[in-house]
């Protein structure tokens, strides 16, 4: 792919903002629905939209392929490195890796922040005291920052619109800024379309799964609106509004130690609650419909269920996600997953036409990450399926990870991405792993120089882990055998993610070379007639927009 610079630099701010007064009524794209299918890859989408043996040959997404009948199919797509789900939508929202945005995973660690006031439900150690006085923190930004994580929504009344949902004292703080809180959208280092978008007129909207993704506000914390994220860990509870999901179809998965995403069935309610909000979006309402406002320019949400469809072990029902061979058949779970996403996606065309906004809508659909492995037979559970294998982190940390251990953060899922206490023990712990890889998994090991090519150097950026392992295809860092893939890594089934780009009157294509879901950001921006170098980070990084389309092509 070629990532050379194409676009205009030096444009005096203003003059865009100016010029964007009249962009929107110019273009025949009025609006942008950006949907993550969190988890479905690009071989899913063929498969489904195809049709497998098991299943009669029989197509199974048909709103899917209807959509990229009228679009681009971007064959090679892929998400960010890491290839999780907050790196993973920051690539789709800001056109940054890692490097500019400074965002690995929800869960990290900042050399420079100082810990929370008060210790998080998940264990970071926090105390009013300790800022200014340690310098160095474990980062959560993922459910352990809301009031109360167990709550659809978040323990406050209005908690389920992002930022009101978190508690700030379980906020790392800023030493050099008075020991302020950092929320997630202060962390993030770039703005977003939301951002871009809002401040050129438009009307901008999300859904997500946590308070956290609060980061989609960017910088100046508010990019989005209607920011809509009700929490996905929560206890499952009735949801009156939404059809068969009062009582939940599952009760059984929906106890006071259950979280949505312990059951095939409860996950499509809660996804569908979500699906309410962007219905209502399109009929001009606010999220919950208990107001009008106006169609927005830019909005959308993720889904969760094929995620939960491809890695859930539901032992109490005795069924298994994920697929039944090499060559992606999903498991009866995992196709009841991907049907029901197609189906909500369905809902959303019909509601645009019905609406008479279809086809001055682009309709991106996409992914924040894969799942590895598609293989079963790769499976490999650490320390789950042997006993006496240890995750990357347990060899270089025995007595655990946190302030004062070896390890003082350690991200393990398909990958494990490790920030030491003493960075000047890198070469010695490399060693030590090389000399154990058959307790982990073996693969690459990236530190030093190797880890330098692809981010920041972590002496110099704070965010940066020192040491990144990336397991062989189908090891799982996990102490269980409740799933049968992750997700996190840099293996081709987590980063090779389903990617279409339509509207009604465009004809159907189907692009070969690779590209990266980064690349979402700026098209998305293009699109809507605004200059991709509103974006930071297309500045920083030179992102291109995505090839093959009507509005970008050269």
């Amino acid at each position: 792919m070629n990532l050379s610079r194409k676009f205009r630099v030096g444009v005096p701010v203003l003059g865009l903002l100016l010029a964007a007064s009249t962009a929107f009524a110019q273009n025949p794209i009025k609006r942008v629905l950006l949907i993550s299918v969190d988890g479905m890859h690009s071989l899913d989408f063929v498969n489904c939209s195809n049709g497998v043996p098991a299943f009669g040959n029989v197509p199974y997404c048909p709103n899917l392929a209807a959509l990229s009948s009228t679009g681009v199919h971007y064959l090679q797509a892929l998400t960010s490195k890491p290839s999780d789900s907050f790196p993973g939508l920051v690539a789709q929202i800001t056109g940054a890796t890692p490097r500019s945005a400074g965002v690995f995973y929800d869960v990290s660690y900042d050399r420079a922040l100082s810990p929370p006031a008060k210790t998080t439900p998940y264990g970071i150690v926090g105390g009013p005291k300790l800022c200014p006085s340690v310098i160095g923190t474990q980062v959560g930004f993922d459910e352990e920052i809301d009031y109360n994580y167990l709550d659809l929504h978040s323990g406050k009344p209005d908690g389920s619109s992002g930022i009101n949902g978190i508690d700030p004292a379980y906020l790392p703080r800023d030493p050099k800024n008075g020991c302020a809180p950092v929320y997630p959208h202060t962390y993030l280092r770039v703005n977003t379309i939301f951002n871009v978008v809002k401040n050129s007129g438009g009307y901008t909207a999300w859904s997500d799964k946590h308070p956290s993704y609060d980061f989609t506000n960017g910088p100046s914390g508010d990019g989005v609106i209607d920011l809509w994220s009700p929490e996905i860990n929560s206890i499952p509870v009735a949801l009156p509004t939404v059809q068969g999901c009062h009582p939940l179809p599952d009760p059984g998965a929906a106890t006071s130690s259950n979280a949505w995403t312990d059951s095939f069935q409860n996950i499509r309610c809660y996804d569908q609650y979500k699906v309410q909000a962007v219905l209502n979006w399109i009929d001009g309402k606010t999220h919950d419909g208990t107001a009008s406002a106006p169609v927005p320019t830019l909005f959308g949400m993720n889904f969760q269920a094929v995620s939960v469809g491809e890695k859930l072990v539901e032992k109490s029902l005795s069924l298994t996600g994920g697929y039944t061979d090499p060559l992606g058949t999903p498991s009866a779970s995992l196709l009841a997953e991907i049907q029901y996403v197609d189906g909500a996606i369905g809902q959303f065309v019909s509601e645009l036409n019905a609406q008479g906004l279809l086809e001055s809508t682009l309709i991106i659909v996409s992914a924040k990450h894969g799942q590895s492995p598609i293989d079963p037979n790769r499976v490999l559970r650490i320390p789950g399926d042997v006993a006496t294998d240890e995750p990357p982190s347990q060899i270089l940390s025995p007595a655990g990870v946190g302030p004062g251990l070896p390890v003082a953060q350690a991200d393990e899922d398909d990958i494990s991405m490790l920030w030491l206490t003493d960075q000047s023990q890198t070469e010695n712990f490399v060693t030590t792993l090389a000399a154990n890889e058959n307790l982990f998994g073996q693969g690459e090991i990236f530190a030093g120089q190797s880890l330098a090519l692809q981010f920041n150097d972590p002496l110099v950026d704070s965010r940066t882990p020192d040491i990144i392992v990336a397991p062989n295809v189908g090891v799982i860092y996990t102490g269980g055998t409740g799933k049968v893939s992750e997700h996190g890594g840099f293996a081709y089934d987590d980063r090779n993610v389903l990617l279409i780009v339509s509207n009604p009157k465009y004809k159907a294509a189907t692009f070969l070379d690779q590209v990266e879901t980064r690349q979402i950001a700026p098209t998305i921006v293009k699109a809507l007639g605004l200059d991709p170098n509103l974006l930071t980070a297309v500045q920083a990084e030179h992102t291109e927009t995505l090839p093959g389309l009507p509005f970008t092509q050269k």
